[in-house]
C-alpha cells in the first residue's frame, strides 16, 4: 500500500504553525489543550499529514496571535514565474530553518542584540564559518 504524501500547502501551513508556536514558546501540549486536542494531533497538523480546517486554523491563529494569512505567507502556488524561480521556492529554506528549535533559539537571541554593529559581526562570523565548513566537506 502506498503511503499518502502530504499536500505541499498543508505541509507549508503546518510548518508555519510550528514556527509561530515555537516563537511564542508554546508547547504542542499547551496548544493542544487550548484547542481540545492531543499533542499528537498538533504534531500531525505541523507535519501536514492532517489537514487543518478553516475554523481550526482561525482558532490557532487567535491562540498564537497572528492573522490567518500568516500561515499562507510564502506558500507554494504551483505557478512558476517566467524566470523559473518563485519567491516561495527561494525562501523555503528560511521556513525550514525557522521550524527547527535551533532556528527559533538563534532568532530569539539575535533580535535581543541591540547593537547593529554586533549583529553585523555575528552575520560575518556565521558566513565565515559556513564558508570554512563548505571547504572542508
Amino acid at each position: 500500500m502506498l503511503k499518502k504524501v502530504p499536500n505541499p500547502i498543508d505541509r507549508h501551513v503546518g510548518s508555519r504553525v510550528r514556527m509561530r508556536r515555537m516563537l511564542a514558546s508554546v508547547s504542542q501540549e499547551k496548544l493542544g489543550e487550548a484547542l481540545g486536542l492531543t499533542f499528537q494531533q498538533i504534531q500531525k497538523y505541523e507535519k501536514g499529514s492532517n489537514r487543518i480546517s478553516a475554523s481550526r486554523l482561525q482558532q490557532i491563529a487567535k491562540m498564537l496571535d497572528v492573522p490567518v494569512s500568516f500561515f499562507f505567507d510564502g506558500a507554494p502556488t504551483g505557478d512558476m514565474p517566467a524566470g523559473g524561480f518563485s519567491d516561495a521556492a527561494s525562501t523555503a529554506y528560511v521556513s525550514d530553518f525557522m521550524s527547527t528549535s535551533e532556528g527559533v533559539q538563534l532568532t530569539k537571541a539575535f533580535v535581543r542584540i541591540k547593537s547593529a554593529r554586533v549583529r553585523r559581526r555575528i552575520v560575518d562570523l556565521v558566513e565565515a564559518l559556513a564558508e570554512d565548513d563548505s571547504e572542508t566537506t
